[in-house]
């Protein structure tokens, strides 16, 4: 593996998802965490699967703008929705699955499928996960 061009880091303290908090070490990032109410907490903060959804929202548009502009494709506006979510194995733990829904507008849908394709192939989140949970993609022209 080649030298990290950037490294994030993120402390956990507290009680981790179930009332702690999660922070970066530049400040940047200060958030309390809670278990959803969906899954019997308190809800009423911000949870570990909506980190990681906006992480990968953010990181494949950016992986897909990047591929728009190496092929000089003009999209006029675009959206990432990232889903995560979290199910509960038999063993007693859980896994994730994952859907990421692609809004772009000023291409096809043929175009629209390509450059969704192209930025799953080069995302770290995308290539993170490859294989390790299921992961549904679609692409949406407005």
């Amino acid at each position: 593996m080649t030298e990290p061009v950037y490294v994030g880091v993120a402390t956990s303290t507290g009680d981790g998802r179930a009332g702690g908090r999660a922070s970066t070490n530049d400040g940047l990032l200060d958030v309390f965490l809670a278990i959803p109410k969906e899954m019997g907490g308190p809800g009423g903060a911000t949870n570990p699967e909506q980190l990681f959804a906006a992480g990968w929202a953010s990181c494949f548009h950016s992986a897909l703008k990047a591929i728009a502009a190496q092929r000089k494709t003009r999209v006029t506006d675009s959206a990432v929705v990232a889903e995560v979510e979290v199910h509960a194995t038999p063993e007693g733990g859980f896994s994730l699955s994952a859907a990421l829904h692609v809004e772009l507008s000023g291409v096809d849908q043929a175009t629209a499928d390509q450059l969704v394709e192209a930025a799953h192939a080069v995302c770290p989140y995308s290539n993170a996960t490859r294989g390790n949970i299921p992961v549904a993609i679609d692409a949406t022209v407005a």
